[in-house]
């Protein structure tokens, strides 16, 4: 008399118990995704929040990931046919068993992160500002000394001029005076 295995369902589920999922994990998971009667392997990688349901059929683990800024969770069943590989990345130490903290602390991160960007931003707008009113300022300057330089021109011209007809009046006063001798 053979002893057959009956396959309830086309995982192997041993090998599924044998990967020790816990909270705190880094998975990629593969899912088999259908779209027009081709299926394609699509990653879901992340971090595992939380296990359920130990190892019994009905076993459930929750993955978190963030997808453009958003955060995304899903929740996997263990021994589910839809799930071709699941592939743990990284193990962390952790001192919870779920670890939905996790949502509320990645929220504050990141709205503190935006009030800093705000900061940013209004300091690069007025430092953008800043920089056209300093490039304003050297063009209106390099204006005035160009103006300057012409005015320091004409003055040459000028004084060069009455240099010459101050000398010619000097003369004419020295031969005037010679006359008079």
């Amino acid at each position: 008399m053979k002893l057959e295995t009956i396959q309830i369902s086309p995982v192997n589920m041993e090998e599924r118990k044998e990967l020790g999922i816990r909270s705190g994990d880094t998975v990629r998971v593969w899912v088999k995704i259908q779209e027009k009667g081709k299926t394609r392997l699509q990653a879901f990688e992340g971090l595992v929040l939380a296990r359920k349901h130990g190892n019994e059929a009905g076993a459930t683990f929750t993955v978190r990931k963030v997808a453009s800024g958003v955060g995304v969770e899903r929740i996997f069943p263990l021994f589910s046919p839809i799930i071709d590989k699941i592939e743990i990345i990284k193990r962390s130490r952790v001192r919870r068993s779920k670890l939905y903290f996790i949502r509320e602390k990645v929220a504050r991160e990141i709205r503190r992160q935006m009030r800093k960007m705000k900061m940013v931003d209004l300091s690069t707008k007025s430092d953008i500002a800043e920089a056209d009113r300093m490039k304003k300022e050297e063009e209106e300057m390099l204006k005035q000394e160009e103006e300057n330089k012409k005015e320091a021109e004409l003055q040459q011209v000028e004084e060069s001029e009455v240099v010459e007809e101050s000398g010619e009046i000097i003369e004419e006063v020295k031969n005037k005076e010679e006359i008079e001798k």
